[in-house]
């Protein structure tokens, strides 16, 4: 059985959460990081700091955007598709082709009732331009197309043709200027020995369990197709069963926060590791973060309830527009909101609301205190602002 201080602690020391966030932040470091927990999101709300950056200084406080890019630039680092838009070590990129495969059958009959049609002819134009002019952004593609009736949806044909070309392969992201895509031929983005298929579909769902569970620590076949969003329930089931009977996994209790127990799977040795104790510091955390993605197994396991109220509209939202979960050693302890005041050169507390049972004595103030200071510099700004009632 996973007891739940065990399991809270094997599930963070799998997201390097257990590691001190003190010491350098090479760009080696960094990327190791990065493989180690397997991938950080990109999302483009910058309310303090945008989340990809946000994920990797919660971990390594002297963590610098610039870093990085510098991966980027490097292409030990490429841009696609788990859950969400990530970022990812450019080593497994092989296996991205058959996320390029499925997305192209998957996604074409849903692509044509969603879209306005006309992307599909501009193909082989954007392609042709792309290979002869260089690295091009939407804005360059789509200047004598007429606007549509707008939304998060309405995409120009020149946009939605990028975003396929993107999502199934020809594509690649070469860089974001001033967050935009920056799209350039995948054979002058992914490096020669990275850019070509190297397994077959039973490789690749061994791949893709295997790599999830090594992150996850223990997970349901469930937990393991969602991972990187690459394999269907069925054959995320049927691994399981292999593995089982193998012996290479076995079945176990998991303990919730609530004491509530369920079958989970995990390696053997697992189950007699000690997990590293984490630092009592607070961490403020990305809404974003990896250890957080999976909203239920979060709520399992710390009795944490989170959800983003982005699109919520104002007067109904329980917390705010953009909430920081904050952990303290192996607890998710509050959610803080804040925001940077550029113009004021200031980070500024809105609230923070403690989780039950969860006293904000005058220690934990003093380590909030250092964490907001920590994340204002982090910010480029110099003070920490607050609400006068800030503590709710």
């Amino acid at each position: 059985m996973l007891t739940n201080p065990q399991a809270r602690r094997l599930f963070l020391h799998a997201h390097a959460l257990t590691d001190s966030p003190t010491g350098p932040a090479t760009p080696q470091q960094i990327g190791d990081l990065i493989h180690r927990i397997g991938f950080v999101q990109v999302d483009s709300i910058n309310t303090v700091a945008r989340a990809h950056h946000m994920i990797l200084w919660s971990r390594r406080n002297a963590y610098r955007p610039d870093t990085l890019d510098r991966l980027l630039a490097q292409r030990q680092l490429f841009e696609h598709w788990t859950h969400d838009a990530s970022i990812i070590p450019t080593e497994f990129h092989p296996q991205w082709h058959h996320r390029y495969q499925a997305a192209e059958s998957r996604l074409k009959d849903k692509w044509q009732s969603w879209f306005r049609p006309g992307y599909e002819e501009q193909f082989d134009t954007i392609l042709t331009r792309i290979r002869d002019e260089g690295p091009l952004t939407v804005s360059d593609v789509g200047q004598d197309e007429a606007s549509g009736k707008g939304g998060w949806w309405d995409w120009k044909p020149s946009k939605t043709a990028l975003e396929w070309l993107w999502r199934t392969g020809d594509l690649a992201i070469t860089r974001r200027d001033a967050f935009r895509k920056v799209y350039d031929l995948t054979e002058r983005v992914i490096p020669a020995p990275h850019r070509h298929q190297s397994s077959d579909r039973a490789q690749m769902i061994d791949w893709a369990c295997n790599s999830a569970l090594d992150r996850l620590s223990f997970a349901d076949p469930g937990e393991l197709r969602a991972y990187w969003h690459m394999i269907t329930p069925e054959e995320a089931r049927h691994w399981a069963a292999r593995s089982l009977a193998q012996g290479t996994i076995v079945e176990t209790a998991l303990q919730g926060a609530n004491g509530a127990e369920k079958k989970t799977l995990t390696r053997p040795a697992t189950l007699t590791h000690t997990p590293p104790e984490p630092p009592t510091r607070l961490r403020i955390l990305s809404p974003f973060d990896p250890a957080l993605r999976d909203r239920d197994r979060a709520e399992f396991l710390f009795g944490f309830r989170y959800r983003i109220e982005v699109f919520v509209p104002e007067a109904k939202r329980q917390y705010g527009y953009y909430v920081f979960p904050v952990l303290e050693g192996d607890r998710l302890i509050a959610r803080l909101d804040a925001k940077a005041r550029r113009d004021k050169d200031a980070l500024h507390l809105r609230a923070l609301w403690p989780e039950p049972g969860i006293t904000m004595t005058k220690t934990r103030q003093a380590k909030l205190d250092a964490e907001l200071s920590r994340l204002a510099q982090f910010a480029g700004l110099t003070q920490v602002t607050r609400e006068d009632d800030w503590l709710r």
